[in-house]
């Protein structure tokens, strides 16, 4: 049972786990890490832990689902049963066949799909830890899993979450922010593209404070993104190496 804190910033104005309000939890990414799919990649935001796996474009097992003139992107997410604190069912909730939708539509834009007509692009995310911002860290782990299986695409995407704290915009929000905090705007973008592809908002913020929200998400996936592109450059020169 999730007990909300007494408060939210030390005297120092840093958060519960030490961060300031404009800071990112300690990020690592890694691909290639599941022998049996075309692309996959690990990210964890702090401790929240993604896995995402890439298969296509093949042939779809359901032919209704062909499209003539491009590939069809399906998206599942999902959370282990093991993720929480408290144990979840591993059938899929209407929050996670949700947030499956509008991961899908905020890869949809950058995957160039119409190279493969009459193709499926399947992409599977599987949520190990939860710590809060799942969703954005979700679409960070599909967009490094579809480069890492060679998905031609215009741009990479990453995301982050923005909250609202004891009325305080904070950067990337932990469990405890995202339960309690007065507002939740994940994002999602395409710096090289200057595209925003997922722009969500729970709660309740002023003009001003969303644009803070935006400018903090933004300049914070800007470096998400030059972060993915080091870690596929890494995991290319490791097979020349190899």
């Amino acid at each position: 049972m999730h007990v909300r804190p007494a408060k939210f910033f030390d005297e120092n104005g840093r958060r519960l786990d030490g961060r300031l309000p404009d800071e990112m939890r300690p990020v690592d990414m890694k691909v290639g890490v599941l022998s049996n799919a075309d692309g996959s990649a690990i990210v964890s935001y702090g401790k929240t832990k993604v896995l995402a796996a890439v298969y296509g474009p093949r042939e779809p097992l359901q032919k209704y689902t062909v499209l003539p003139d491009r590939a069809s992107l399906f998206v599942r997410y999902h959370m282990a049963p093991f993720s929480t604190e408290e144990r979840k069912s591993p059938v899929p909730t209407r929050r996670e066949v949700e947030i499956s939708k509008v991961l899908r539509e905020a890869l949809e834009p950058v995957v160039i799909t119409e190279l493969f007509p009459r193709t499926v692009i399947e992409v599977y995310v599987e949520v190990l830890q939860s710590d809060g911002g799942t969703r954005t860290a979700s679409a960070t782990a599909a967009s490094l899993a579809l480069a890492d299986a060679g998905i031609p695409m215009r741009a990479l995407v990453a995301g982050v979450a923005i909250g609202k704290v004891d009325n305080v915009v904070v950067l990337d929000l932990n469990e405890p922010e995202d339960n309690f905090g007065e507002a939740d705007m994940p994002i999602v973008a395409a710096p090289d593209l200057g595209l925003i592809t997922l722009f969500q908002l729970n709660g309740v913020m002023t003009v001003e404070e969303t644009q803070k929200g935006l400018d903090m998400a933004l300049k914070a996936i800007s470096e998400l993104v030059e972060k993915e592109k080091q870690t596929l450059r890494s995991s290319i020169e490791e097979v020349d190496v190899e």
